[in-house]
């Protein structure tokens, strides 16, 4: 029998220094593939590879995920491997990121779970700004929304993707999870005016009806500008009970705290960014292609569209339409469908499908969004 157990004190200091020597041999690995990872770089620059390569991101999450036997989630697993890869991206050749702004939106917040903190992200304020400064190449690539699950797609992206559809691709998508936070630097009993974008109003109705009733509400262009407008009442009026909704990355921002986290009344709710490039991206073995295109003016148009990807049982998993902007009445249908351009059975399918089109323009395949950030 042990007559001199350790102490719990003396238990915890044992531990704390077993975990400093994995820390270590952590440090060390890390660094040992960063060596790699510049190795790396040196031969994408010389061959001309697109730094950045999402069926390449695919495989290493994959992979890595796979051999996650735990205690740590997979979610943990992937946000480590984001930032290493972000971190491999600024080794290699820095990366810019233009994303819908302003600082603090949720496509901010998309880009940087995505890209990481080790790449430069540019707010570019308006989503024709992304398109052209991808276009241009004064970015590197550009996060887009382009549907999110309870308000359906986005029209301004669509319509962008129509003008811009020949100056560059669809590279790869973007799942993330829009959590709407309280935020505000007073206690909770004290808030008597809330900030939110007319989206945060709408989809936290029943919440503030029952937490706020009495509350003024003020509606804000975005998210990120009602928080911005938040802050600075705040900073004006510290006694004031002021507050906002929107991303905690918004708070860390401009100096607000999470006072309510998750408000939202559908707990669930996802946003899909696009991710646009001048390169085309290759096939990862699970990849969606986007499609645009307007029928004919004729009787059962759209169903011969349709029916070809169904006799070629390809799966559709989006479909919406925007009028055209050249005739009246007359729409663009855009589609994502599974599967890559460059299979034989989908171009096949397209051609097939083309044949029924005023115009038909595939926007890119990508590796298909299997996780949400």
């Amino acid at each position: 029998m042990n007559e001199n157990p350790d102490t719990p004190q003396e238990t915890l200091n044992a531990l704390r220094q077993k975990i400093d020597e994995v820390d270590s041999r952590l440090v060390a690995i890390l660094n040992e593939r960063a060596q790699l990872v510049v190795e790396v770089g040196r031969c994408k620059r010389g061959s001309g590879t697109p730094i950045y390569a999402p069926h390449r991101e695919a495989e290493v999450l994959n992979r890595v995920l796979s051999r996650n036997k735990g205690p740590l989630p997979d979610r943990t697993i992937e946000a480590v491997y984001r930032e290493l890869m972000s971190g491999s991206f600024f080794l290699e050749q820095p990366l810019r990121i233009g994303y819908l702004g302003p600082k603090g939106s949720y496509g901010h917040v998309a880009a940087m779970q995505h890209f990481g903190s080790s790449v430069d992200h540019e707010d570019l304020r308006a989503i024709e700004g992304v398109f052209v400064e991808v276009a241009r190449g004064h970015v590197d690539y550009g996060l887009v929304p382009i549907e999110n699950s309870t308000g359906g797609g986005h029209l301004e992206t669509m319509d962008a993707l129509s003008r811009h559809h020949h100056l560059l691709n669809i590279y790869a998508e973007v799942q993330l999870e829009v959590n709407r936070s309280l935020l505000a630097n007073c206690q909770p009993d004290k808030i008597s005016r809330i900030h939110a974008s007319r989206d945060g109003l709408a989809l936290c109705r029943t919440w503030l009806s029952t937490q706020y009733p009495n509350a003024q509400l003020i509606s804000a262009a975005s998210s990120a500008d009602a928080v911005l407008a938040a802050a600075a009442e705040t900073q004006k009026s510290p006694e004031t009970g002021i507050a906002a909704i929107g991303s905690q990355l918004a708070g860390d921002i401009h100096g607000l705290h999470c006072v309510f986290d998750n408000i939202s009344d559908q707990p669930t709710n996802i946003t899909r960014f696009l991710i646009l490039s001048r390169q085309k991206a290759s096939p990862s073995g699970d990849d969606k292609t986007s499609v645009l295109f307007t029928t004919e003016d004729k009787h059962g148009a759209l169903v011969n569209v349709l029916s070809v990807f169904d006799k070629a049982e390809i799966n559709l998993t989006h479909i919406d339409k925007r009028p055209s902007g050249k005739m009246n009445w007359e729409y663009t249908f855009f589609i994502d469908a599974v599967g890559h351009q460059e299979t034989p059975e989908f171009a096949t399918a397209i051609e097939e499908a083309r044949q029924h089109c005023k115009e038909l323009i595939v926007m890119g395949s990508f590796p298909r969004s299997r996780r949400v950030l």
